[in-house]
């Protein structure tokens, strides 16, 4: 393919950083998205930077429609210019891309959430839905081909585009390639439960890049494990520590970038009007007792049910604590269009009902569950919490787990999973428990809730200090400059 496009450094996400919403008269309201990798490239700015995404929502669709180049400016327009370009795949692909491989498959996978005696269970409809996300990855790397300028710098974010940089670096190697992944990544003996082809179709994509960037050594050296043993790929330590894979001829560096917190940004929204007057009411909810706090979504990974499981221990061993303690959980919904999903919410608000029934009394509620998502009531439990439970089966790095100890007011000490990525980097100044172990994670709190004041203080500050060593715009700028081999 001849190089005609304009932009210099491209992004690829399956979300991107606007979203658009149409009124009956046919006009577009944008709103920004969230997220460090937003914060990190709006930052940086810049006329010849373009984001490529999917279009997700029905207004998302109709501004991908309306503007033939699709370049799209933060009020729909067709700019002819360097912004956002909205694929407008079709809906069945979509899905099925989405849905069935992404999020039931790839998602499951590194993860390690399957129920192995009976799952997955690879059908024949499984080879159509990987067939849609070939076809949902090619339209990314022929969106990409076409806009990128000669010489192009092109990032390619997560498990929803792993096939994107070899398909790019076929229709154009003249473009340097970055692949980021969110998530973790599994060991070689798990990723073997895909499909042969599959798994290595997944391995080759990814080497396309020039350079493949994790949260954590640990992700990274089990995508190294797994190219050596599915591929046959030679991995090799260079002298500046940095990990390379090298197969058929090419090398792709590995790198490790943990994403951290905008402090500047995380306490201006942190200080507003709205967060304030939550804050006020979770305070008088609470009166004397301390707080046990928790932000997820509803997410199999992120281990909810365990996480009450582990309260309701500590109720039942330490009594001492019946009604000092109250946990506030908020488990906003995800992914409810899967069954999976809808189960496991209704088996965390089961479980929190069966808390309140057993343990609750008139004057004191021993669990307070939200559903619903509220931003703003998520920062003032920032704020607030003495003890913060985090405690995922898997995580590729956790933000929440960063972003309270920048915000916490009196010090909060953090109850992490070992299997977070965060905790590489917090050590011991988080109490970090195998995310299985109820028990462990019972005693860890009751650890959590007797530690003096002072201590909680100190390790707290130790954990901002690491949680904000790496904030969204360096984050980006690390990987750029690995890209560019400095």
């Amino acid at each position: 393919m001849t190089p005609t496009g304009s932009a210099r450094l491209l992004v690829a996400s399956n979300r991107g950083p606007l979203s658009f919403s149409e009124d009956d008269a046919g006009n577009l309201t944008a709103s920004r998205g969230a997220g460090g990798l937003v914060s990190g490239l709006m930052s940086m700015g810049g006329d010849e930077t373009l984001w490529v995404c999917a279009a997700l929502s029905e207004g998302d669709h109709a501004a991908a429609r309306r503007a033939p180049t699709g370049r799209l400016d933060k009020d729909g327009h067709d700019t002819g210019g360097t912004a956002v370009r909205m694929l407008d795949i079709d809906s069945a692909t979509f899905n099925r891309a989405y849905n069935a491989v992404a999020n039931s498959t790839l998602w499951f996978v590194h993860h390690l959430l399957y129920a192995i005696p009976t799952s997955p269970a690879f059908d024949v409809g499984f080879r159509r839905e990987w067939a849609s996300y070939q076809a949902y990855n090619r339209a990314f790397a022929e969106a990409l081909a076409e806009d990128a300028a000669p010489d192009a710098r092109v990032l390619i974010q997560d498990y929803h585009l792993t096939l994107a940089p070899q398909m790019l670096r076929e229709l154009r190697p003249d473009v340097r390639i970055a692949h980021f992944t969110h998530t973790p990544w599994a060991p070689a003996e798990y990723f073997r439960v895909l499909p042969d082809a599959v798994g290595r179709e997944a391995l080759l994509g990814m080497l396309g890049a020039d350079h493949a960037g994790f949260h954590s050594m640990r992700w990274a050296k089990a995508f190294a494990s797994c190219c050596v043993e599915v591929l046959g790929a030679e991995c090799e330590k260079q002298a500046d520590g940095t990990v390379t894979v090298t197969y058929d001829g090419r090398t792709t560096r590995l790198g490790v970038h943990p994403l951290g917190v905008d402090e500047a940004s995380l306490r201006e929204r942190a200080g507003q009007d709205d967060v304030n007057r939550r804050v006020a009411s979770i305070r008088e909810t609470l009166g004397d007792c301390q707080a046990i706090v928790r932000v997820d979504r509803t997410e199999l990974s992120k281990n909810i049910v365990r996480g009450l499981l582990a309260y309701a221990e500590l109720l039942r061993r330490f009594p001492e604590w019946k009604g000092r303690v109250v946990h506030i959980a908020s488990a906003y919904p995800s992914r409810h269009d899967l069954p999976e999903y809808r189960e496991y919410t209704g088996q965390v608000q089961r479980l929190a009902f069966d808390i309140g029934e057993e343990f609750g009394t008139d004057d004191w509620r021993p669990v307070i569950l939200h559903v619903t998502d509220d931003y703003p009531r998520s920062l003032a439990l920032y704020r607030l919490g003495d003890v913060l439970l985090v405690n995922p089966v898997r995580d590729g790095m956790n933000l929440v787990a960063k972003e309270v100890p920048v915000l916490s007011e009196r010090g909060c000490a953090v109850v992490l999973s070992t299997e977070a990525g965060a905790a590489d980097e917090f050590g011991d100044d988080a109490l970090q428990v195998n995310p299985f172990d109820v028990a462990g994670t019972a005693d860890a709190l009751d650890a959590a809730l007797r530690m003096s004041e002072q201590e909680r203080r100190d390790r707290c500050d130790r954990l901002a200090a690491v949680a904000t060593r790496l904030p969204p715009s360096q984050w980006l700028a690390d990987q750029l400059a690995a890209l560019d081999g400095k």
